[in-house]
């Protein structure tokens, strides 16, 4: 049903001949990489469909992760979701973890599906965290076994960029704010692309159409620093999605959902306008789905985009 990207993490970079971008840092190959992308669809199923950086680019069917797992609840944002496989009394069950959006209250979710069954729910449940989250128009999370601690960035209406440290006591998943920072009320779409034990990178893109890195130190007060990667040309898409390619690379899927389609890049380490960005092409499937989001296996290396 699904693959762990983890045993990637070890690749190889090319360094591609690329006219008028930079070679200040190499794009990753584009061979054996994707994006596990996902989505709540119009039925309200959570589907995945992995967006393999061949040449040309390939797509894998549709998987539905878990049919109906919300119960018809509308849902407005999203977190990245998680899968983990192998788990139950027979090993025969994937736990699906992360967060959403409902009526202006923050949920924890959690679905345990039966493997193999195309998405038969065999638990759920949705943990209210607060409310108010009407308010706010994106949702980043970054999270790794790999790198302790767990925080979740959301991008406020008048721009303010908010922080949260996650915590569990007792079982219970607890939230402290650490900090925000205004400024972003031009930015359109959001995804993390390093993580790190000092630092997060998220990247977004503008209505303007610059594309951008946020580097946000893990220190107190909160200080980002924005660097321009690209200065036009982005403001189609409003989704970003993000999966580690090698060592120092990630693969970025853009969707323009006026469109429906997905767009496929590879990219180097970033490195403000001298980050490589290698376009692969349009992705061969409609992007139509009512919600957006992206999948990771507990396993996979965290991203290191910058």
């Amino acid at each position: 049903m699904r693959h762990t990207f983890a045993a990637l993490a070890g690749l190889a970079l090319a360094v591609p001949a690329l006219t008028g971008i930079g070679t200040a840092t190499a794009a990753p190959a584009a061979t054996a990489c994707y994006v596990q992308s996902g989505g709540l669809t119009a039925g309200n199923d959570t589907v995945d469909r992995y967006v393999n950086a061949t040449s040309p680019i390939t797509v894998k069917p549709v998987d539905v992760m878990a049919k109906n797992p919300f119960g018809g609840r509308a849902i407005s944002l999203s977190t990245s979701w998680t899968w983990d496989d192998d788990l139950g009394d027979n090993g025969d069950q994937t736990s699906l973890d992360g967060h959403v959006v409902s009526g202006g209250v923050m949920y924890q979710s959690h679905q345990m599906v039966k493997t193999g069954s195309e998405g038969q729910v065999v638990s759920s449940s949705l943990t209210r965290i607060g409310s108010g989250w009407d308010a706010f128009r994106t949702l980043t999370q970054s999270w790794s076994l790999q790198t302790p601690g767990w925080r979740m960035y959301a991008l406020r209406s008048d721009g303010s960029l908010y922080r949260w440290n996650l915590t569990t006591q007792n079982g219970t998943e607890v939230w402290h704010a650490a900090g925000s920072y205004p400024g972003f009320s031009a930015v359109k779409a959001v995804t993390l692309l390093s993580r790190t034990s000092t630092y997060d990178t998220l990247l977004a893109t503008t209505r303007g159409g610059a594309l951008y890195s946020i580097h946000i130190p893990l220190t107190s007060p909160m200080k980002p620093v924005v660097k321009p990667l690209r200065t036009a040309t982005w403001g189609g898409f409003e989704q970003l999605q993000t999966a580690r390619c090698g060592n120092y690379g990630t693969v970025l899927l853009a969707i323009d959902k006026d469109l429906g389609a997905g767009y496929l890049y590879a990219v180097g380490h970033a490195n403000g306008t001298a980050t490589v960005i290698n376009s692969l092409g349009k992705a061969p499937t409609a992007f139509n789905d009512q919600l957006d989001f992206s999948w990771a296996s507990v396993v996979d290396e965290p991203l290191f985009g910058e």
